[in-house]
């Protein structure tokens, strides 16, 4: 099951230049929250930030409190391997490993902790390919095709069923539809939709349409600040903050 999220004065530098300007955000367990705003507000910087991927860029900063249920993701001895793998993340363009098959693709994260079991790992393979809706469509080719042969809305899914192998308890999601046509859009958004019912979803999204469609609750970034964070229906209809008025109805973004 998906656990809460307690973001504390959330701070992110990238280089010199201050991404996040000490966030304050509590995200519900098993819901699906989604963080909207302008290209360059700190969006993605924020999702990012909650499983320490931003470290993997070599000038990147980040201070403050991030707690996971009770894992304190930034706390003294936390492991950025363990935080990664209760926090998966799926990434605008999908990155499905290319010289691997479907199957391997999947269990890749699960070779990586260790599981040596055939009968577990096709068990989880299976169990992972279901919840991202791709099982009945690449059942009969697990071993036989390479991941990069799947279509583009098929990738997804499949770097979807990745994440979810290692059985994490939050799923991130950097705007995971914006490269697919409408109908692998239309699938990824039933999938989201689905997924919570097991874990809590955080989506990075442009697409205000998306957001409204998808998520419970929705955040307001501009300019490295969270501007107005409520229920997804009222941040679209009666906003409290005139600059989150401005963007929803398109006046700039």
């Amino acid at each position: 099951m998906g656990v809460g999220i307690e973001v504390r004065s959330l701070k992110a530098w990238y280089g010199k230049n201050e991404s996040l300007h000490g966030i304050d955000m509590t995200v519900p367990a098993n819901h699906v929250t989604a963080v909207i705003g302008p290209s360059g507000c700190g969006k993605s910087t924020f999702v990012r930030c909650l499983n320490r991927m931003h470290e993997t860029i070599p000038e990147a900063y980040a201070e403050g409190s991030v707690k996971v249920g009770e894992m304190d993701v930034y706390g003294d001895g936390s492991d950025p391997v363990e935080v990664r793998r209760r926090i998966g993340m799926v990434f605008q363009k999908p990155n499905p490993f290319p010289t691997m098959s479907i199957f391997d693709n999947v269990a890749a994260g699960l070779k990586l902790n260790g599981f040596r079991n055939r009968k577990q790992l096709n068990e989880l393979v299976e169990r992972s390919l279901t919840l991202a809706a791709l099982w009945d469509e690449v059942k009969d080719h697990l071993h036989k095709k390479s991941g990069a042969s799947l279509s583009g809305g098929q990738q997804q899914r499949l770097c979807i069923a990745r994440a979810l192998a290692v059985e994490p308890e939050v799923l991130l999601m950097d705007e995971p539809a914006s490269a697919l046509d409408p109908i692998s859009t239309s699938k990824i958004e039933e999938l989201i939709f689905q997924l919570k019912q097991h874990y809590t979803v955080v989506i990075v999204t442009h697409n205000m349409q998306q957001a409204a469609r998808v998520a419970e609750l929705t955040g307001f970034f501009l300019m490295g600040n969270l501007i107005e964070y409520d229920k997804t229906e009222k941040i679209f209809t009666t906003p409290a903050d005139k600059r989150t008025e401005d963007y929803v109805t398109g006046r700039f973004g």
